[in-house]
């Protein structure tokens, strides 16, 4: 989604630019354009909000039940492990959010191509308290996993699993950045459509 808004923002800028020509023979073409655009704009953000807003269930999905028994809440991050050659990407992560003490939160996985997930636990932003491997035999039998103890399972894959949400944080960071300014553009591109121009009469003074 990252260059989608990115795009957005390029479209958006010039809708601000091509506003100037008001008269002329452009006037039409500016003007459906930049519709278009605000249009384009208002139809990608509701589709954004409505696909966060919604479920990740999915019927042939893993369920995947985490349970923090620890006293202290943590924020927990999820990263599938693709086992296929043809698979997009190798490590697939996620952000499953803060977990209170005796509290759960769900997710769902599609274990197409993967067999193995790891999940992290954070204690502040960068301080990596848990860490485990879990591997998937059965893909059809949900998993409840009971967050028990601050453990490191492996060094080494915790490491890479570090690596990977940093640059999803990163990728979160400069999306919502882009978020923020086409929503600034998308807003005066609005206005700048819905605003009537009203032509001032001059006064002729008289003596």
């Amino acid at each position: 989604m990252f260059y989608v808004f990115f795009l957005l923002f390029i479209a958006l800028c010039a809708g601000l630019m091509l506003s100037v020509f008001r008269t002329g023979s452009f006037k039409t073409w500016t003007k459906a354009f930049r519709i278009f655009v605000v249009v384009a704009g208002i139809g990608i953000f509701t589709y954004y909000f409505i696909k966060k807003s919604l479920s990740t269930f999915r019927a042939d999905a893993l369920t995947v039940q985490m349970i923090n028994k620890l006293p202290f809440p943590l924020d927990f991050y999820l990263i599938k492990i693709n086992s296929e050659k043809d698979a997009p990407k190798v490590y697939e992560t996620g952000h499953v959010g803060n977990i209170r003490s005796n509290y759960y939160r769900i997710e769902y996985l599609d274990m197409t191509n993967s067999d193995e997930f790891w999940i992290a636990g954070f204690m502040g932003k960068k301080n990596m308290v848990y860490f485990s491997q879990h591997a998937v035999p059965n893909k059809n039998e949900d998993q409840i996993i009971e967050i028990q103890n601050y453990i490191n399972q492996s060094q080494k894959l915790s490491e890479i699993a570090g690596k990977q949400i940093e640059i999803l944080k990163l990728e979160n960071m400069k999306t919502a950045i882009w978020i923020t300014l086409d929503l600034l553009l998308l807003f005066l591109n609005i206005a700048v459509l819905l605003k009537k121009s009203n032509k001032k009469i001059p006064k002729n003074s008289g003596i």
